[in-house]
């Protein structure tokens, strides 16, 4: 059916094949069909009425309206309105009655709801209905919850942003709240009980080492790890436990922004890297702390610390000597000022200055500096920078060849002669075909010397470019995503759509 998927996102379909189209719809079909703007209410009711479940998506993206829907007999539609804040308020009083869990569950996730239906919810026996109301509750709702009986409604509580902080502060602790007395673990098992790690009951949905002796310990623990995390949670109150025993109440402290600076202190000292690596990124570390942090003996904190937005330049630098940062443009190189982008562009080290080439807003005399730089990396770094000329980015291959030629390919101004060469080079460069592939200036004879690449075929099937003459082989080739990119293409020969959807007239009976 990808050929079929691909008739249903191309823009040039007539009416009379979107009409065909959505009568041969199964569901793949229709979830392309839906993202079309020309599909109209009659289609789309037509499309509803033929393939199960279009209805919902059709309400919840607002194609269908109140009128159109009979809860009866669309009741995922109607409540997918709902969770829209468009439909009636008898719906919700309809579904907080309805005897299936899921759809009561459903219903508590919806926002507006009238204030009788959210007190029925609250005190619904199913905790799953209640965790979903106190997920998507308001402060009043949530304050109430926080009380409630079930360890996971609590959870959802501590995880909501709209629960008041002194609630949350509250859960973190359990000081001045009722314990809890029920937990997904006491719900399912004869207590004592310890969920092993090596469980191989396939219908287990406990997670591994979720125990319970009567005291719901882990659920709680559950419920103060998800307030730490928590922006919501004052943070004087979630910093108390930068130095706490369980590994995972810091681990969530550790990328908090508002984080104290004496906690930030405890957790750089933390004895997981993975906790020191997420506190290293973190804005909150200030620059005592950073240039400490740098010298960590694990990798992964070093890299961590580059992504740091405010890191000193002298820092960073330092690191890139040192560690291997990875290809992204680093926050704090994005956010260097003029001055000091001069100075990382001519640092006498060139892992430095293809930190600053990875930038897209050099000036123009920096840029070009660069893109005659001695160092293939940092040239092969500002290669897809705009603004470079014909002449430079020749000068660029004729310097350093392959290692530079995909960043050409990529460069938004790369002439159509100059990437046709590049496509048709011998022997061809993977990298670079698919970079051609997916350029908007590359000539069909380009596009069609990106063919024999299996990647970049995919991208060059839909390319505008790709000459008519080459969709229709392409619409039955063996890669279901390449038909689909040719079907979808705007130039695809009538008498080629027509035997498509032939074809899938045929599977459809």
């Amino acid at each position: 059916m990808s050929s079929l998927c691909g008739l249903a996102a191309n823009p040039a379909l007539s009416a009379a094949d979107l009409d065909r189209l959505v009568a041969l719809a199964d569901e793949t079909v229709a979830d392309v069909l839906l993202g079309r703007p020309d599909l109209g209410r009659t289609r789309a009711l037509a499309l509803a009425h033929r393939v199960e479940g279009v209805a919902r998506t059709l309400a919840s993206t607002g194609r269908l309206a109140a009128d159109d829907i009979d809860p009866a007999v669309w009741p995922d539609a109607a409540l997918a309105l709902l969770d829209r804040g468009e439909g009636p308020a008898a719906w919700a009083r309809r579904f907080a009655a309805d005897p299936d869990r899921e759809r009561r569950e459903r219903l508590a996730a919806c926002p507006g709801l009238p204030s009788d239906v959210i007190e029925t919810l609250a005190a619904d026996p199913e905790p799953e209905v209640v965790v979903e109301l106190a997920f998507s509750g308001d402060a009043e709702t949530t304050a109430r919850l926080a009380s409630h009986p079930h360890a996971s409604v609590r959870n959802a509580v501590a995880v909501n942003e709209a629960t008041p902080p002194a609630v949350l502060a509250a859960l973190l602790t359990g000081e001045g709240l009722p314990p809890v007395r029920h937990c997904r673990v006491c719900d399912q098992e004869e207590i004592p009980f310890v969920h092993g790690r090596d469980c191989a009951r396939p219908d287990c949905v406990l997670p591994p080492g979720d125990a319970c002796d009567g005291t719901h310990a882990s659920t709680v623990h559950g419920i103060r790890v998800a307030a730490l995390g928590n922006p919501a949670t004052p943070a004087e109150a979630a910093a108390r436990f930068a130095g706490h025993s369980d590994p995972m109440a810091r681990w969530a402290l550790a990328g908090r922004p508002d984080l104290p600076a004496a906690a930030c202190a405890v957790l750089a000292g933390d004895p997981l890297p993975g906790i020191r690596a997420d506190l290293a990124a973190n804005p909150a570390v200030d620059a005592t702390l950073a240039r400490a942090m740098a010298a960590d003996p694990a990798a992964e904190v070093r890299r961590a610390l580059a992504h740091h937005p405010r890191l000193p330049l002298d820092v960073l630098t330092a690191l890139a000597r040192t560690t291997r940062l990875g290809s992204a443009l680093l926050p704090r190189v994005a956010g260097a000022s003029p001055a000091e982008t001069e100075a990382l562009a001519c640092s006498p080290d060139p892992a430095v200055r293809t930190l600053v080439a990875r930038r897209r807003d050099l000036p123009p005399a920096t840029r070009d500096r660069l893109a005659d730089d001695p160092d293939a990396k940092v040239v092969a770094a500002v290669a897809p920078h705009p603004g470079l000329t014909e002449a430079r980015l020749r000068g660029m291959i004729a310097r350093h060849g392959a290692q530079v030629l995909a960043g050409v390919a990529a460069n938004p101004d790369a002439p159509p002669a100059l990437l046709e060469e590049l496509a048709r080079r011998e022997p061809p460069v993977r990298k670079v075909l698919r970079e051609v592939a997916r350029h908007p200036s590359a000539t069909p004879a380009a596009l069609l010397a990106c063919l024999a690449d299996d990647r970049a075929r995919r991208s060059a099937a839909g390319h505008p470019a790709l000459p008519p003459s080459a969709l229709a082989e392409l619409t039955t080739h063996q890669d279901w995503r390449v038909r689909e990119a040719a079907a979808a293409h705007p130039a695809l020969p009538q008498a080629v759509t027509a035997d498509l959807l032939r074809s899938g007239d045929v599977v459809s009976r």
